[in-house]
């Protein structure tokens, strides 16, 4: 059993009614009915949002329909939060509390931060819920996260630790913080709830994991989950707008749902016994699964069977469309883990990263020399008389230096209460006392207030976002997380790629060939290109021109990784086998891009795994899979879409293009200069081996001389 009717609605928190043009951040409700196209319209503001959901809702009652309605935004707050508000751990008073006190206007104007304040206040605290325009901030409602007090709840819900992006309930301000769309969100739901009584269910305060029995339902969802590339026949304004897109791809992926699956959420796979008391006090979002069977990694959905189909009419593609709709149509495939930071390196973060502690932690000293007060500088000659002790890494001065007085102060040591400048020790003469301790110091004046100290959190304060989703962790950003108390970080699992090379001509390297064959070296140079991007090789061999044996390979292929690229056979002719069955799957797509060297890509879904089928000459193999398939795997993998970084450079060589196509030379420099191989042939493998680079000429016509402006890219911002 399914539902008829899917409702999908992306929230807004803005006090002000959104652009009378679809805009990002503003109101979207889709609506699938079973068996017709999804419906999605845009709203200026919640209150008319709210009047066309309950429109829809009061026709299905009158059809006796069963509906699902999904808001965006957070039901419940992490653990102990309802109870510390309202003296009960219901999520849903929390709902009651709130719509009796937060105001939301016809005009969108609401009351959200002073109610926070009020929140803030209650629970006797400067948080938890932090930001807010400049000037409404609080003594207890602070802009900044790092502004607060301990805090007394979890910083996230547990279910935000399995989510990409997922942004903290107690953050207000700024688009997509889900903290100030929930506080307008919820004394909606409140009164959506007591509009349908006992005909309605929140899932899963009150059915726990199990199907609910009334025909409406209403969920938490995250649309970000869901594929939202842009498909063929999509028309109109407001599917330019990705909040748009996404409700749709929720409605349709909810539309044929098994229920159970769906909201049994995976718990039956787990073997903790809280988690459902957790998901009941701090609610859940549907579809987010706890645990997946294989190894408890959350998997995303896999890419939809026709996300490369080209639109209607389109021939030869230009470099940078191609680019452009790559770059739209594929998103991270590869599972979620939790892992320590040390081990993390190479790995991309699933989630934001937000500091657990400011760097540094305390204001501290950055020489060896003596600490005193700056209103205590004179312009001229000074003397200090230095108090007994010191201050040292690790072993902090208890008192407070008197001002007009120094202390003796080490590297990295906590900066003592009354001191806000030092004074480099080579700057200072120094008198000791029997024992060699200081008892007085004379330097010139001059310094500025500050000088030779860091202060408290001059690195990242605690709360602030340290690392992006999609960000390649390195050395240094492990550094970084550390010093900012991470330990454990949410990160992909590597991304694996099979690679196939096909032809009965191919032989391996140390075999012997034989009249007409050659040896395979667009597999190993594919492999080593894959282990050089932080991806996982995987290499299924040279498979001969035969449909049985490809098919068997490309079966294993796609159970064994999650991208597939194929070398050779990927063009029309006889033998062909790699088009004719990409072909017979349903979803082989022609790209036929202009560009040199290279020929149209194929590119296709094979058992919901993504196939990039190359050509078979090396060069041009290189280039395709640099330019196009590199990017691509790179935002498979969890990363942002790969943009090479190039440097213009003068041109060393002399060259006539055509008009038409983009085309791409092996290259290095020289003198700063450009140098391109001689030959621009696809088979020329050695050029691969002499370049060091690549010179990219524009699709338009060029005379090229000696000392023209060329654009340059090196290898190593291909990842190479």
């Amino acid at each position: 059993m399914s539902f008829d009717q899917i409702i999908a609605v992306d929230w807004s928190s803005s006090s002000t009614p959104s652009s009378v043009k679809p805009v990002a951040n503003a109101i979207y409700v889709g609506s699938k009915v079973r068996g017709q196209p999804v419906d999605v319209q845009y709203f200026r503001t919640r209150l008319s949002a709210m009047d066309a959901i309950y429109a829809m809702l009061d026709r299905a009652q009158d059809a006796r329909a069963r509906v699902l309605v999904g808001f965006d935004f957070g039901f419940g707050y992490p653990r102990g939060f309802a109870q510390a508000l309202t003296g009960q751990s219901s999520v849903l008073g929390v709902w009651d509390w709130l719509a009796e006190r937060i105001k939301d206007g016809p005009d969108n104007r609401n009351n959200r931060f002073e109610v926070a304040d009020q929140i803030n206040r209650a629970l006797d605290s400067i948080g938890p819920f932090w930001g807010c325009p400049k000037g409404a901030e609080t003594d207890a409602l602070r802009q900044r996260g790092s502004e607060r007090g301990p805090l007394q709840f979890p910083e996230r819900r547990t279910v935000e630790a399995l989510t990409s992006s997922a942004q903290p309930m107690w953050k207000l301000y700024t688009p997509g913080s889900v903290g100030g769309q929930s506080l307008v969100g919820l004394p909606m739901l409140a009164k959506l709830r007591a509009r349908y009584g006992s005909g309605i269910t929140v899932w899963p305060f009150e059915t726990g994991f199990a199907k609910p029995a009334t025909n409406i339902v209403l969920a938490e969802i995250y649309p970000s989950l869901f594929d939202a590339t842009h498909r063929t026949g999509d028309t109109g304004m407001i599917f330019d707008v990705l909040d748009a897109r996404q409700v749709r791809a929720v409605c349709e992926a909810f539309e044929n749902a098994e229920l159970d699956a769906l909201f049994g959420a995976g718990f039956d796979q787990t073997t903790d016994p809280n988690d459902a008391q957790i998901a009941w006090e701090e609610g859940w979002i549907l579809g987010v699964r706890k645990q997946k069977i294989d190894g408890g990694r959350l998997t995303p959905p896999p890419l939809v069977n026709d996300c490369f189909a080209l639109p209607q009419g389109v021939s030869w593609t230009p470099v940078d469309e191609a680019l452009d709709q790559l770059k739209k149509r594929v998103r991270a495939v590869t599972a979620i883990e939790t892992i320590a930071v040390k081990d993390a390196v190479g790995r991309y973060l699933a989630s934001d990263v937000f500091a657990q502690r400011a760097n540094p932690p305390h204001a501290n000293c950055a020489v060896d020399g003596y600490g005193i007060s700056a209103d205590a500088i004179l312009d001229g000659l000074n003397e200090l008389p230095v108090v007994m002790g010191r201050a040292a890494a690790g072993a902090p001065f208890s008192g407070a230096v008197p001002k007009g007085h120094a202390i003796r102060i080490l590297t990295g040591a906590v900066v003592p209460s009354g001191v806000d400048t030092v004074v480099l020790e080579e700057d200072c003469t120094v008198e000791t006392d029997e024992d060699g301790q200081p008892i007085r110091i004379a330097f010139h004046g001059g310094l500025r207030k500050g000088a030779n100290t860091r202060k408290t959190g001059e690195d990242v304060m605690k709360g602030d976002v340290m690392l992006r989703t999609a960000r390649k962790i390195t050395p240094a950003g492990a550094a970084f997380l550390t010093a900012g108390g991470i330990s454990n970080i949410d990160v992909r699992a590597p991304l694996r790629v099979a690679v196939i090379s096909t032809g009965d001509e191919l032989v391996e390297a140390g075999s012997i060939a034989k009249a007409g064959q050659i040896f395979d070296a667009n597999r190993p140079m594919l492999l080593s290109m894959i282990a050089s991007w932080g991806f996982e090789p995987v290499d299924m061999g040279i498979i001969r021109d035969d449909p049985n044996a490809l098919q068997a390979a490309l079966d294993e292929a796609a159970n064994s990784a999650d991208v597939i690229l194929t070398s050779g056979g990927a063009s029309a002719g006889d033998e062909d086998h790699v088009s004719k069955l990409l072909q017979s799957s349903g979803s082989l797509a022609w790209w036929r891009i202009a560009v040199k060297p290279g020929r149209p890509l194929a590119l296709a879904m094979w058992s919901g795994v993504p196939v990039f089928g190359l050509p078979g000459n090396p060069v041009a193999a290189f280039v395709c899979t640099t330019i196009f398939a590199y990017p691509a795997m790179t935002c498979l993998a969890g990363g942002d879409f790969a943009v090479p970084q190039a440097v213009t450079v003068p041109a060393g060589f002399s060259k006539r293009k055509k008009e038409g196509r983009r085309e791409f030379l092996r290259a290095r420099l020289r003198g700063g200069v450009a140098e391109v191989f001689a030959s621009e042939g696809s088979g020329r493998i050695g050029g691969l081996s002499w370049a060091e680079g690549l010179v990219e000429l524009p699709d338009e016509a060029q005379e090229i001389t000696p000392g023209a402006p060329v654009r340059y890219i090196p290898f190593s911002s291909l990842g190479l």
